[in-house]
């Protein structure tokens, strides 16, 4: 590549990267998911309208991969374990009794209507199985889910990635290999990836925390390098790379990791080069005058996967945990099953494994489709969910607690943020009832900085500054947390009284 050849991509490259972040606006506004754009856009530069070709398939399937890594450790890192925790056996369950229920639906539906072999047909059932958490969540940002259900959705796209690219890799091949082996695949490369994501994941935290950086900025970049470290010892290893991405980033989210609000906005704002990235590649290797044979197949297998495959994969996954009648927060009601089956949103993932087998006809055929029926299902996911009443309006936001480490004084800096619905605001600095080791030393309010007195009342869009031992660091956190959920009253317990002798 020359200078002037290398001057003319980079203009290019940034003018695309700012039309498609003025598109984010556009794509909030109207409910649309920003991937229609962004294949939108690789639409138009693409030979059949600009005129830039772009048809390697290799090259295409292994940037999607990295791109796929950036965006599961995104995921990962900004995922709250709390609002997983109860759910992650049904995730587990929708990610392989659903899969295995979804692939082999659609399997017998590509079978019967594109007169293929049953090793095609199962390859394509493989390639639609995986959901897209952020096609999803990119459409309800103006109404949120109740704590289980979104952290279902978020937590299933997060698992179900990394057994469909074991399958659509070994039923792309030369010849498919036989049940048994193909489950003992599976679950050798799934078993190695977690083992591989969760020690890569504490190891790692355990040394970003004790570790004295001497930038800030250099934090958040050894937190993403973790977290590609994970995928790749995996994949090297023969595991699954995209199990341990993930993995290893709900790891490093979920521990007290310093700058983690700075690594938070880092890893999402990377993210959302990766997905601008993937879809516009992806727009560029479709070719719209070759996708006009593969509309009524494609509405064909979606209406199949749509009416027929994702709703028996969630009522045959919540199944055994509706039996056995447990106490975990299942979503076990009619409505939450139908949101469930109308938000497996497909988006990214299966676009790019449609680059495995090398047929353009699969990819055609699965371009077309994720483009239509996120169209259909996208803009009526928000009128779906407050139609089944399954939203959760009105919930305070979660509290976001940003650290520094002061390693001479074996103590931290937090920082917090008062949003609005945080009940924290109108809590008196004192009625926090903070452990001895800590104290509010600062209040910035309205670009002011104020040293608090017990009586300072706490306001909207304050930013609090504390300094905390260590040792009582925990507790200071869970404290804000429960305050900023349940007000100035949360965990207080009435004096138990002395029984009469």
């Amino acid at each position: 590549m020359s200078t002037h050849e290398l001057d003319l991509f980079l203009l290019v490259g940034a003018v695309v990267l700012l039309v498609s972040i003025a598109a984010v606006r556009l794509a909030v506004g109207s409910g649309l998911p920003t991937l229609l754009l962004y294949l939108g856009l690789g639409l138009v530069l693409g030979e059949d309208a600009l005129g830039l070709d772009f048809n390697d398939n290799t090259l295409a399937r292994s940037l999607g991969y990295a791109a796929l890594v950036v965006i599961l450790a995104e995921g990962g890192l900004t995922t709250p374990w709390q609002s997983i925790r109860s759910v992650v056996p049904a995730a587990a369950a929708l990610a392989t009794i659903g899969t295995a229920v979804s692939v082999g639906v659609v399997g017998v539906a590509a079978h019967l209507l594109l007169d293929v072999g049953w090793q095609d047909a199962l390859l394509i059932g493989a390639v639609l199985a995986p959901t897209d958490s952020a096609a999803v969540f990119s459409v309800l940002r103006k109404v949120p889910l109740p704590p289980r259900l979104g952290g279902l959705l978020e937590a299933e796209s997060g698992f179900n990635d990394a057994p469909v690219v074991i399958l659509v890799v070994a039923l792309a091949g030369a010849s498919a290999p036989t049940w048994w082996e193909l489950l003992l695949l599976i679950g050798y490369e799934l078993v190695l990836g977690a083992v591989v994501g969760l020690a890569v994941g504490y190891a790692g935290a355990w040394g970003v925390r004790r570790i004295a950086l001497p930038s800030s900025g250099l934090y958040p970049l050894a937190v993403l390098a973790l977290c590609v470290t994970a995928y790749g010892a995996a994949a090297v290893a023969h595991g699954s790379g995209f199990l341990a991405v993930y993995l290893a980033a709900l790891v490093l989210g979920n521990v007290r990791l310093p700058h983690r609000s700075a690594t938070r906005g880092f890893v999402e704002g990377t993210a959302w080069l990766a997905q601008i990235g993937l879809f516009v590649m992806l727009g560029l290797l479709a070719t719209p005058s070759e996708l006009g044979p593969s509309i009524l197949p494609a509405l064909g297998v979606g209406l199949v996967l749509l009416v027929l495959a994702r709703p028996l994969s969630v009522f045959a996954s919540m199944l055994p945990f509706q039996l056995r009648r447990t106490s975990w927060h299942f979503p076990t009601t009619r409505a939450e099953r139908v949101l469930l089956s109308w938000a497996g949103l497909r988006g990214a993932v299966p676009v790019v494994l449609a680059t495995v087998p090398a047929d353009d006809d699969v990819f055609n055929l699965v371009f077309v489709l994720v483009v239509v029926f996120t169209l259909v299902q996208a803009p009526t996911l928000p009128w779906v969910a407050k139609r089944l009443g399954v939203t959760a309006e009105g919930e305070a936001q979660r509290l976001d607690i940003e650290s520094s480490p002061l390693t001479r004084l074996d103590a931290d800096l937090l920082q917090v943020h008062v949003d609005d619905g945080s009940r924290l605001a109108g809590v008196e600095i004192v009625e926090l009832s903070l452990p001895v080791g800590a104290a509010v030393t600062l209040v910035v309010r309205a670009g002011s900085a104020l040293v608090p007195r017990p009586s300072t009342v706490i306001q909207v869009g304050d930013d609090l500054l504390l300094v905390t031992t260590e040792s009582v660091r925990s507790e200071v956190e869970r404290r804000l947390r429960a305050v900023s959920r349940g007000g100035r009253l949360a965990d207080w317990k009435a004096p138990r009284r002395r029984p009469r002798r």
